[in-house]
């Protein structure tokens, strides 16, 4: 393992292997899971029975015609959406068989429904009718079940109702709070001026540890950036990585010593793809390098010093974590990478140099991190940490597999023992260019599925490191 080059630096610790069956082991012991137990499988084996009723009548054009034709608009609806996902490049993963088979599933819902809507009695149109919108909740339950993204029911709701987060205040608030006591951090929605990159972002998030409320004026404190995935809303690291807990439990060991962290916007919307890059999807690295950084020390009075700052990304915000560092220097120099890419990704190399640089190939080349470190020669003080995953291997294929995982539920989270997707092995290829430039880095790779459950898991791993890297006390026990 290679040194690591910041005063104190404690050796990064490895992180637990995590399935989305064993949240409730590890993170999530609260609320009613929406990836495993009773209420999934409740849901779609409903589902289920309701569509079999639907299915079930007996006239000879049905079984000979309207049936087969509604059965061939199911397979053709989930072919479509399959070559979709795949072509627009949107997952890193593949996505599991259930998926496929329930988007099927509405649309053959929904053209059962029509077919036989003349023939059928009052009763039984109503049940028809029922299937679509219950198809359509158990292809959500698989879906969420593939990337974690809500582990409960009350998450979830959360989400949905746009209830406060937790610790959640406002910026007003603040004042009173000065030269006070603060037990746990505070969490204040900002509206960050995007007058240096014009990128039209949301609310972001600003989590303020008790350390910041000390003393008649903030102490200049460092600084981490928390960039999700490629789906993502600002509050995702706390509502589905639900991250706040160890953050509380760490902070509280640590004397309220933590640094700033920053949940920003890098896509401006759910599904605007921005790999955190500049070009015709928005301005959104230059949202993160010059609007944010200005706002955060001059607002919150945290420190200018790129020793003081650093970026932690999971999955999309892992490659743009990476990406920051080495074009930025001048401004962090530290960063962890959770299971991102070898580089910014919109599909093949050609689909991303259209869709993110507007088929600008040197665009292209200056947001590659490969093509960056190369150009820039040796770096002074930046160090990265990358936890990688690896697939799970099948049931019977003769290895072991790390604690922690459940063949069960092999594929839940896109890894099912399937081909490389372009992640696995990033992190080793790009820590090897790292080490050739002089910037110090670790790779770890665990076994899991690329779920918020194993961004959480790693997040709570690694901030001992990145808390000793920006110069502040790490607790004993970390």
């Amino acid at each position: 393992m290679p040194v690591l080059t910041a005063p104190p630096t404690p050796a990064p610790p490895r992180t637990i292997p995590v399935d989305p069956a064993l949240n409730q082991q590890y993170a999530f012991p609260h609320g009613i899971s929406l990836l495993h137990g009773w209420l999934p499988l409740t849901l779609e084996l409903l589902t289920a029975a309701i569509l079999l009723v639907a299915v079930a009548r007996r006239t000879r054009r049905w079984w000979l015609i309207e049936l087969p034709v509604s059965v061939a608009i199911g397979g053709a609806a989930a072919l479509a959406a399959r070559w979709y996902v795949a072509d627009e490049g949107l997952a890193s993963d593949p996505a599991p068989l259930q998926l496929w088979v329930w988007v099927g599933a509405v649309a053959a819902a929904a053209a059962i429904a029509v077919a036989g809507w003349s023939s059928a009695r009052w009763w039984r149109r109503g049940i028809a009718v029922l299937a679509i919108p219950l198809t359509l909740l158990s292809t959500g339950i698989v879906l969420n079940q593939w990337v974690g993204y809500y582990p409960t029911v009350q998450a979830a709701w959360g989400a949905a109702t746009a209830g406060p987060l937790p610790h959640q205040t406002d910026l007003s608030a603040l004042p009173a709070l000065r030269n006070t006591t603060v037990t746990d951090g505070k969490l204040v929605p900002v509206r960050i001026p995007d007058a240096g990159s014009g990128f039209p972002h949301r609310t972001e998030y600003v989590y303020l540890p008790p350390a910041w409320f000390a003393g008649p004026n903030p102490p200049a404190l460092p600084v981490v950036m928390m960039i999700g995935g490629e789906f993502n809303t600002p509050a995702d690291w706390i509502r589905s990585g639900q991250i706040m807990p160890a953050l509380d439990g760490f902070t509280r060991e640590n004397g309220g010593q933590a640094p700033i962290l920053v949940f920003v916007d890098a896509s401006g919307s759910f599904n605007n793809d921005t790999e955190c890059v500049d070009g015709p999807r928005g301005d959104a690295a230059d949202h993160l390098t010059k609007d944010v950084p200005a706002y955060i020390r001059s607002r919150f009075g945290a420190s200018a010093d790129p020793a003081l700052w650093a970026v932690l990304g999971w999955s999309m915000g892992g490659t743009c974590a990476v990406n920051l560092a080495v074009m930025h220097p001048d401004l962090l120099h530290t960063f962890v990478d959770i299971a991102g890419d070898l580089r910014p990704s919109s599909g093949s190399t050609e689909q991303t140099i259209s869709r993110l640089f507007g088929g600008n190939a040197d665009a292209f080349a200056a947001f590659d991190p490969l093509t960056v470190m190369a150009r820039h020669g040796p770096y002074s003080g930046v160090a990265g940490l990358f936890d990688d995953l690896r697939p799970a291997p099948r049931a019977g294929g003769g290895n072991r597999r790390a604690p922690g995982t459940d063949d069960a539920n092999a594929g839940v989270g896109g890894r099912h023992g399937g081909p490389d997707s372009g992640e696995v092995g990033a992190a080793g290829k790009l820590c090897d260019a790292a080490r050739a430039v002089d910037i110090d880095c670790t790779v770890y790779t665990t076994e899991g599925g690329h779920t918020w459950q194993f961004a959480s898991a790693a997040f709570t791993s690694s901030l001992p490191w990145v808390v000793g890297r920006l110069g502040l006390p790490v607790p004993a026990t970390s």
